[in-house]
């Protein structure tokens, strides 16, 4: 097993939203701005790497018949340590993720990775690859957040962009705009995938 394939393949070629199109329903709500992608990613990765490496730790220890109960209760408690972090440290952050936060614990990603990967190897091998998973999904969050950002409200992580003549097209920050971009960026990169064969 190459530890810089185990790496990579959660940024390029199984990137989670991307490749593999799972955790759609909060990729779409909470990439109105790049600061709640950011927050999102960093939250993702922590829970994905704590669940990855105690799962990995207990994996000849949990019964296979109650294992997907166990995961989502060890995904659960870091999921809680992971809310009440950004409770108390980035407040604007949590509210601004709102019920998004706490579903993370039912994210098929995170109990997909349990299942089909740190149930099955050692803790460095789980590790890397809840990094390059963690570190693909948040680098996917950002490129959606910031298309809807520039687009929608005329700003880049906030800091307005273009002058006050700029203008904006409000849809990108609605619902709507959150397909619309992730359709829009899936295209292109089939498009560029389909020339590179």
């Amino acid at each position: 097993m190459s530890l810089a394939k185990e790496f990579s393949k959660g940024i390029v070629s199984d990137n989670p939203l991307f490749r593999l199109t799972l955790g759609m329903c909060p990729s779409l709500a909470i990439t109105t701005s790049v600061a709640n992608g950011i927050g999102m990613g960093a939250a993702f990765t922590a829970v994905l790497l704590a669940s990855n490496i105690a799962i990995s730790l207990l994996r000849k220890i949990i019964p296979d018949s109650i294992r997907i109960p166990c995961y989502i209760v060890i995904i659960a408690s870091f999921v809680t340590i992971t809310e009440m972090v950004m409770h108390a440290y980035a407040p604007a952050l949590f509210k601004s993720l709102g019920i998004f936060i706490p579903l993370i614990v039912v994210n098929c990603i995170i109990l997909g990775r349990a299942e089909a990967f740190a149930s099955k190897n050692g803790v460095f091998a789980s590790v890397l690859d809840a990094l390059g998973m963690g570190v693909g999904y948040t680098l996917a969050l950002v490129i959606v957040s910031t298309v809807r950002e520039v687009l929608g409200a005329g700003t880049f992580y906030g800091i307005p962009l273009g002058g006050a003549s700029a203008q904006s097209a409000l849809i990108m920050i609605l619902p709507p705009g959150g397909f619309i971009a992730l359709g829009c960026i899936l295209a292109l990169l089939n498009k560029l995938q389909n020339k590179t064969r």
